[in-house]
């Protein structure tokens, strides 16, 4: 849509406020309304002023004043505020009117333009499929004197005992045994349904929902394939859309990676394919029906894939997702329908316009746009430098003995890693201005500042239990 053109549809559908969103530097969205009569069209080229200083990652107290520029094309009528109409807004310096580097959506714009400017490709198209969980009840504290979290879903393997209370219906799914039951084992099935449709109704392309492996209430949704941006304007509007719709049946939606031990965590696939003049690049002769183009593609994110954690698995809590055992990749390895795979190439019809491979790493925790963006540098490098992947690996690489995998390295094990290899392994990103060297340091020590050494510091309850008797 146009400036116009949402101006008559707040016309048409009575608005009387509008909420401006968009996301801080570590991956969280944040918002402020206005009153209706304040969106003009000039409101477009303007902006709104806010305070950059109190935002993560972002201004100085000295030089905080930021512009919040509404982008119409994002318009959306909210379904859960009341005569509400919503955009997501690009960052502005105020003086120079220039986007703002920190703004990871700007980050995800200039990988598009970069992209293009190199003649590889003019479209790349992201199919993002988010995990999560929908729990009934989450308590959870760390202070001076305690630490400790609770979680109860009426789908939860531990309720079987229960001898009295609406936990105790006997159809508890059984610990990794949550793969598609039908209800009323099944309790998400109308919430899901409902998660779509609303998703649908505000422009999001969904292909499919079911329930996930894991006990107590694991989900997954799958996004239609958009380009880069519209990707990740996409999964923001929807976990929007999941948290509020499981609020409104009392319940609670997380895309936090790991939050149930020792069964399995919630991933973001993300299934990619690049496009030149309306036709894929993607489809070939060679392995698994897929052209060099794309080979080299796999190649440069395997090579880059340490670094790439760093935004994919932002979190500490991302690395209890990536153990043995838990359909997580542990190895950065490729291949041909397998999904122990870093990387695997699925196989859905024999039409060539289907050619894509799947990143199997990144989790639902990632700022969107600075993971789509990366991952995109990433498959642009290995193109450009014809980067050889190397042997699939078309084995389960959970029963294969330690001496079969030594050729292939393993995924980091904490963030601390990952951040080490962004560190060191950063000049892709920096192509085309896209991740400048601001960004890079920015995210390097907001992570190591405000969450490694935050976990590092403090007890574990685990801990309790191993070490209290020495």
């Amino acid at each position: 849509m146009t400036p116009r053109e949402v101006l008559a549809l707040c016309r048409q559908k009575e608005i009387q406020a509008v909420d401006l969103r968009f996301m801080d530097f570590p991956g969280t969205q944040k918002h402020f309304t206005i009153p209706v009569n304040a969106l003009t069209e000039a409101a477009f080229e303007d902006g709104f002023t806010i305070d950059g200083s109190s935002l993560r990652g972002w201004q100085a107290i000295n030089e905080s004043d930021m512009l919040v520029v509404p982008q119409p094309e994002t318009a959306m009528v909210d379904p859960f505020m009341a005569s509400t109409l919503s955009m997501t807004c690009n960052i502005q310096e105020p003086i120079t009117r220039t986007d703002y580097n920190r703004d990871p959506r700007n980050v995800a714009r200039k990988a598009e333009a970069y992209m293009k400017s190199t003649g590889i490709a003019d479209a790349a198209y992201f199919g993002l499929e988010p995990e999560f969980f929908v729990f009934d009840d989450v308590r959870f504290d760390q202070n001076e004197h305690e630490g400790y979290f609770h979680i109860d879903s009426v789908e939860g393997e531990w309720n079987r005992g229960q001898p009295s209370g609406e936990n105790n219906h006997g159809r508890q799914i059984r610990r990794r045994e949550g793969y598609f039951p039908m209800p009323p084992t099944d309790t998400l099935q109308d919430l899901r349904t409902e998660i779509m449709l609303t998703a649908q109704e505000c422009g999001v392309g969904i292909s499919g929902h079911h329930h996930e492996v894991a006990t107590g209430g694991q989900c997954e949704v799958d996004l239609e394939y958009a380009p880069l941006l519209q990707a990740a304007d996409n999964l923001l509007r929807f976990k929007y859309i999941a948290k509020n719709v499981a609020a409104k049946h009392g319940k609670t939606a997380t895309f936090m990676p790991k939050p149930l031990w020792n069964d399995n965590g919630s991933g973001l696939h993300m299934h990619l394919s690049l496009w030149k003049n309306e036709e894929t690049l993607f489809a070939g002769s060679g392995y698994g029906s897929m052209s060099e183009l794309a080979m080299n593609a796999v190649g440069g994110i395997l090579k880059h894939a340490p670094a790439l954690f760093a935004f994919c698995c932002p979190t500490t809590n991302s690395y209890k997702r990536t153990v043995p055992g838990f359909d997580a990749p542990v190895n950065l390895t490729y291949s041909f329908r397998h999904r122990s795979a870093a990387i695997r190439i699925p196989v859905h019809s024999s039409s060539s316009t289907t050619r894509r491979f799947e990143f199997r790493c990144p989790d639902p925790s990632c700022n969107p746009y600075l993971a789509n963006a990366a991952v995109l540098m990433a498959a642009l490098d290995g193109i450009q430098n014809k980067i050889d992947p190397g042997m699939p690996l078309d084995k389960d690489v959970y029963d294969l003995p330690s001496e079969e995998l030594t050729d292939y390295p393993k995924v980091p094990e904490s963030l601390s890693e990952a951040l080490a290899a962004l560190r060191n392994d950063r000049d892709f990103l920096l192509r085309g201005d896209v991740f400048t060297k601001d960004v890079i340091d920015t995210w390097i020590w907001y992570k190591t500042a405000q969450e490694v050494e935050a976990i590092r510091q403090r007890p574990h309850p685990w801990e309790f239990a191993m070490y209290f008797d020495v």
